[in-house]
Parts: C-alpha cells; sequence; structure tokens
C-alpha cells in the first residue's frame, strides 16, 4: 500500500505513473480530499476522464477499485446487499430431511454473514486488504432522488444498515468519488457533501499529452493532425461532441490501419470511432471532413 501524496505535485506524479494528465486544478481536489476524507464530486461530459481518475487513483495507492455503475430504478438494496436465497433454500432442505425443528435457529442461521452476498456500497464499508478501497459512484444522474437520499446517510456516516444484521460501520473510510455527466441536476444537499471540480474538455497541449501517454506509438505529426481535428469537432453543432476517449480510440483505429498522415478518405472510414450517432457523421462526412482537415493543417503550420 503506497502512503497518501503529501503535496498536489505528487498526486500529479503519481496519476501521471498511470498514465493519468492531471491539471493542477483537478490534482488539488484530489489531495484536499485523501487529507479531509471528503468525496469528490466530478461533472462533465461523456468521455473526459471522469471514471478513468478512479482507476488511476487505486492503482497509484494500491487500493482496491470497487464500482458502483448507476442505472435508472436503482435502489438501496441493490447497492448495498441482497441474500443468497438459492443457498437459503438448500439449507431449509437440508434441515427438514435432517428433521430440524428448531426453527428460531435455523432462521438465525440463514440470515447470518454466511449467506450475505455484498453489493458495491457494503463491500467499501469493509476491511480491504491494502486499505480503505476507492469507492466509484458512476454516472449518479442516471438514479432518482430517493436513492441520492439514501446515500446522504451513507457518505455522512459512512456506514449502512442491514434490517437483519443491523448497521454495519466502516472502520476506516472509502474513498469515495462520485460522477455525472449532468443529464439532471443532482440535489444540492449531496453536493454539499463533496468536494466539487468540473471536468472540461482538455486544452489543444494537454490533450496533445494525453495521446502521447495513451498512445505513444503515433508520431507526432499524426497525433497533432487527430487531436486538431476533434478540437475543431468539438466547435461544431453536434449531438454529441467527442471526448478524450474517443481521441485515444481513434488514434489506436488509425494506427492499427497503418496510418501516417490524415485524408478525407481515411477520416470518412474511421468516423464510427469518434462519432456515435449517424446524424452528426453523416454531417461530417465528404467535403466537410476535408474542409476542417485543411483548417487544421493550416493552424498547425502556423503555430
Amino acid at each position: 500500500m503506497q502512503n497518501l501524496p503529501g503535496s498536489i505535485d505528487d498526486v500529479q506524479a503519481i496519476l501521471a505513473e498511470q498514465n493519468y494528465v492531471c491539471g493542477r486544478a483537478l490534482a488539488t481536489v484530489v489531495f484536499l480530499s485523501l487529507k479531509l476524507g471528503r468525496p469528490i464530486f466530478l461533472e462533465g461530459e461523456a468521455g473526459v476522464g471522469k471514471t478513468e481518475i478512479a482507476k488511476a487513483i487505486a492503482a497509484s495507492l494500491g487500493r482496491r477499485l470497487i464500482r458502483l455503475q448507476c442505472y435508472e430504478g436503482l435502489d438501496a438494496a441493490s447497492a448495498v446487499y441482497e441474500w443468497n436465497f438459492a443457498a437459503q433454500m438448500v439449507a431449509i432442505r437440508a434441515a427438514e430431511a435432517e428433521g430440524n425443528a428448531d426453527r428460531d435457529l435455523l432462521k438465525q442461521e440463514l440470515f447470518s454473514g454466511d449467506y450475505l452476498i455484498a453489493r458495491p456500497l457494503l463491500e467499501a464499508m469493509q476491511p480491504q486488504e491494502g486499505g480503505p478501497p476507492v469507492l466509484l459512484i458512476d454516472e449518479l444522474d442516471r438514479t432518482d432522488e430517493p436513492f441520492e437520499a439514501f446515500l446522504l446517510e451513507a457518505l455522512s456516516d459512512f456506514q449502512v444498515t442491514i434490517p437483519e444484521l443491523g448497521t454495519i460501520k466502516a472502520d476506516a473510510p472509502p474513498i469515495v468519488i462520485l460522477t455525472s455527466n449532468r443529464t439532471r441536476e443532482v440535489h444540492d444537499a449531496l453536493k454539499r457533501r463533496c468536494l466539487y471540480h468540473w471536468v472540461d474538455y482538455p486544452s489543444f497541449d494537454q490533450e496533445m499529452e494525453i495521446l502521447q501517454a495513451r498512445a505513444p506509438e503515433a508520431q507526432e505529426a499524426l497525433s497533432r493532425e487527430i487531436v486538431g481535428f476533434v478540437q475543431h469537432l468539438r466547435t461544431e453543432d453536434l449531438f454529441k461532441k467527442p471526448g478524450v476517449a474517443e481521441t485515444i480510440d481513434w488514434a489506436k483505429c488509425l494506427l492499427a490501419l497503418d496510418v501516417m498522415t490524415m485524408s478525407p478518405e481515411v477520416i470518412a472510414d474511421t468516423l464510427g470511432a469518434i462519432l456515435k450517432y449517424q446524424d452528426d457523421i453523416q454531417k461530417i462526412q465528404g467535403s466537410e471532413a476535408g474542409r476542417i482537415l485543411d483548417e487544421v493543417r493550416a493552424e498547425l503550420a502556423e503555430a
């Protein structure tokens, strides 16, 4: 288990070791979260690196990453625990076959830890090898308000209640990271318990640094054209603008095709790596791709 970083620079350094390029503002939030034991709430467009930072923090600190993927209809029971009903039924049948008539004792055994299946929130409250885990509550905006209300208690006291077993409290609080793509507003009461940061699209230089870390085999000239093209796409009127994840995917696709330099034809063949809606693809194909590529090359030549 690695000790917690002692400064903001240390945070940037350990994340860089995991090929995560972190700006100073985000590194400051991470440092304060680790120092004060406060959850982090990250908002931003999909694909800008919110989930990846949780993975990078876990890897850099040698902690286990526990991920709760949120979805519509997620309730507290699904996020905390469930009983192993199949194993309980087997135990009941075995007791009946043996003629065990002590119902109270059987009930006590059936609702013990032996038949409990821990889900992410309960797992995060339990001791882990290497120290308190990193708990990633991903895409919180997909859930509804009742689940948010439940999280208020769980994140305030770092404890969960199981009616049959009682309250389970974490000996040491997990490192909590919540993310949201802002498809809806998350309640202020939950945000107040967290350190907040908006994860924006990176600048050209920062995205170049990210691409060099994640796809180092790409030649610099090709990388600059890739990043320049994606940066231009984000200024277009698209239904879904490409994130950093798409930039990395596109670079890897072009490398797999042994592409040395960009062309409108290559762009048309690989647009599915960066644009995920047919209307967006149709809008950029053909002469529009050529126009953007010419603008990118002109800007790079002037730089």
